[in-house]
């Protein structure tokens, strides 16, 4: 009689259990597809702002290559190196800031100052930008680089350049028909879509 009633229990306990672990397991389905969606979700973002971040740090710099050699325009182009401060991504912000950044610095303090005459007058912006780089006390290196002013700081001279860029053009459809004008646009567009995309992410 006892083996007969164990066998009744199991048998109808056996569903109960199994409907339990069926529910456990469905919870941490979803549970583990939460996790999986969230993580691909905030890593696609952050990997949609550091290439980003990446796009508009060679935007700068091709900007103010052009600007040094055949653009030749009167827009204030030296601000590219605050913006190139506040937007270089941070393994060659760290790299330049380095001993690297240093002699670099050191070599193109020296030639200035003793060797003029062999300084060219097209390596007075990258040189500025290297020694602002090494000497920039951490408050602007490490804060503010890090934080939301940084990005308004590059908004805003993004946006400052483009407009200049468009007056000088003489229209915005103008901007584009101009001499290397689709290059140069571009390359200013690219300096406001990272700091809009990180101001809207980090906000």
């Amino acid at each position: 009689m006892g083996r007969i009633l164990m066998q009744y229990l199991a048998t109808k306990t056996d569903p109960v259990l199994a409907s339990l672990i069926d529910s456990d397991l469905y919870e941490l389905k979803l549970a583990t597809k939460k996790l999986f969606n969230d993580a691909t979700m905030l890593g696609g973002i952050g990997l949609g702002t550091s290439f980003l971040k990446w796009v508009a740090s060679f935007a700068a710099i091709y900007l103010l290559i052009l600007d040094r050699t055949n653009w030749r325009t009167n827009m204030l182009t030296s601000l590219l190196v605050p913006y190139l401060f506040f937007s270089l991504p941070g393994s060659l912000f760290q790299f330049f800031r380095g001993e690297v950044g240093k002699w670099v610095a050191f070599i193109a303090v020296v030639l200035r100052l003793f060797l003029p005459k062999h300084f060219p007058d097209w390596l007075e912006i990258p040189g500025s930008m290297i020694l602002i780089l090494v000497v920039a006390p951490d408050f602007f290196a490490l804060k503010l680089r890090e934080n939301w002013v940084g990005i308004a700081i590059d908004l805003f001279i993004g946006c400052y350049l483009l407009q200049e860029h468009i007056r000088a053009s003489g229209g915005f459809r103008n901007s584009f028909t101009q001499r290397h004008g689709i290059s140069n646009t571009l390359g200013i567009i690219f300096l406001i879509v990272y700091p809009v995309w990180a101001l809207v992410i980090h906000h």
